[in-house]
């Protein structure tokens, strides 16, 4: 298939550009009623909808002519729960990352395994345990032979994304000049080191980690020959019940990670634990007959939450800003068993 076919999608009869379609007002206009949707307490975000036109129509006009240069990132630190380097970029950058994202999720999500589970419809740390007790399950045959889970987590992997690997592979898909000169703007304009990284906090780069990560999974599920892997964004597992083979596989995956995407595996994070252990992944323990919140998470929950009762208290936030904290608690705990945590935070919320 030639560039010019690739670069070509079907809307309302006529054969249009991908790049037409994420530039076009109607996307710009459905991107920021999608972007901004709960978010017009925020400065930056009121200021920008209070003169939308002003700013949508020369956006657009930009993009079109080829005149858009992408602005400055603001950076600061978050604690999630580890501390986390978050660059946010300008209303207008994070507007067209929208647009980007929109339109391409759709052409490079039906390329994706289904067992990858992060920044993704439908998909989630919810659904991802649930997908690991189910493999658990049939690796072990039903609970009657051992089982063992390799669990892995590529080192630094938002900092050491190779832009020239990335646009390579955005290249492969998209082979349009106008697309990638957009996108590699977004990407070169962003650098940790000399051509890597891509920013935490880009709704774009929760796309391009996908599409990155999308190499490691193809590798797994048809060189590798894993039955059963499970990915979220770079936290990744492989089930099965020959601990030997799993040994076997680290120096595989950490060649094809180092020759193919310039990525390492995080020497004190690779581990193969018997699932009568516990398995620790993405806060959660599971074992064979019951799953349960990771200690540290169920320290911080708790943590936040007394502080979210002060803030009431104090009349610094909202009722419904509390309740929506209890919900959001609650429903992580319904996955799992934790009915006594669950009652103290009914009985502290109440």
């Amino acid at each position: 298939m030639d560039n010019r076919n690739r670069s070509e999608v079907v809307g309302g009869g006529y054969h249009t550009s991908f790049f037409d379609v994420i530039i076009s007002l109607e996307n710009l206009v459905i991107s920021w009623q999608e972007f901004s949707r709960g978010k017009w307490g925020k400065g930056d975000i009121h200021e920008f909808a209070l003169h939308l036109e002003d700013h949508l129509f020369p956006l657009h006009r930009e993009l079109l002519i080829g005149r858009y240069r992408h602005g400055a990132y603001t950076p600061f630190y978050i604690t999630d729960p580890k501390i986390r380097h978050i660059h946010k970029a300008q209303v207008r950058d994070r507007l067209v990352h929208h647009a980007i994202f929109r339109i391409l999720y759709q052409l490079f999500d039906r390329s994706f395994i289904f067992d990858s589970y992060s920044c993704r419809l439908g998909k989630g740390t919810h659904r991802a345990i649930e997908r690991l007790r189910v493999f658990l399950r049939k690796e072990s045959n039903n609970i009657t032979r051992p089982v063992y889970v390799l669990k892995c987590d590529v080192r630094r992997f938002f900092d050491s994304v190779d832009h020239n690997v990335l646009l390579e592979l955005l290249w492969d898909r998209l082979g349009t000049d106008r697309v990638m000169k957009l996108l590699e703007q977004i990407i070169v304009g962003f650098e940790v080191s000399k051509g890597k990284g891509i920013p935490l906090g880009n709704v774009t780069s929760q796309l391009f980690a996908n599409i990155y990560l999308n190499e490691l999974d193809q590798f797994v599920k048809h060189v590798l020959k894993a039955t059963y892997y499970i990915r979220y964004c770079d936290d990744f597992v492989i089930i099965s019940h020959d601990k030997v083979w799993l040994g076997e596989l680290i120096m595989r995956l950490q060649e094809f990670l180092s020759q193919r995407l310039c990525l390492e595996l995080h020497p004190k994070k690779v581990s193969i634990r018997k699932w009568s252990q516990g398995i620790d992944f993405l806060g959660y323990i599971s074992l064979p007959d019951h799953t349960i919140v990771r200690p540290l998470t169920r320290k911080r929950m708790m943590n936040k939450l007394i502080e979210r009762i002060h803030e009431f208290q104090l009349g610094r936030i909202t009722k419904e800003r509390l309740e929506s904290t209890r919900q959001s608690y609650l429903g992580m705990l319904g996955h799992c068993n934790a009915r006594r945590l669950e009652e103290v935070i009914k009985k502290m919320t109440m």
